[in-house]
């Protein structure tokens, strides 16, 4: 992991920053698991963003002017939380049209999730589809 990377999660409060490892650890995994080849970790607006070829950037952060929660952001130029609404309104809180709003104080989503961030690793191939091929 890039220092500055690593410095800028140890800013978070443990609770956070716990659950903002969780999500990294998830996406390195699926893109892994995919075979998508390397995950290009960096800090874009001083928020974590992750991006292989095959897909469209994935952001995560917590804000302090919502302790409680966390987030998600995608590229709102794409179909990705359009998707994710048709998939997962039931189970998943959305911000406009880029970002998952997650709950420091809920239980995990961990299948909804684990979808969403696999359409959107694989954004490029999928795009043209409706739904996404979900």
């Amino acid at each position: 992991m890039d220092e500055v990377v690593k410095n800028r999660f140890e800013e978070y409060p443990e609770k956070v920053r716990l659950r903002l490892e969780e999500l990294r650890t998830l996406i390195l995994k699926l893109a892994s698991d995919l075979e998508l080849g390397e995950v290009e970790e960096s800090l874009k607006w001083g928020e974590h963003s992750y991006s292989v070829k095959t897909g469209s950037p994935i952001r995560t952060d917590w804000k302090l002017k919502s302790p409680n929660q966390y987030y998600l952001f995608f590229n709102c130029q794409t179909k990705l939380i359009d998707t994710f609404r048709e998939l997962h309104n039931d189970t998943l809180e959305f911000q406009g049209n880029r970002a998952i709003v997650l709950s420091l104080s809920s239980s995990f989503p961990e299948a909804e999730i684990k979808n969403c961030l696999e359409l959107a690793l694989t954004y490029q191939q999928r795009k043209h589809l409706p739904l996404l091929g979900a």
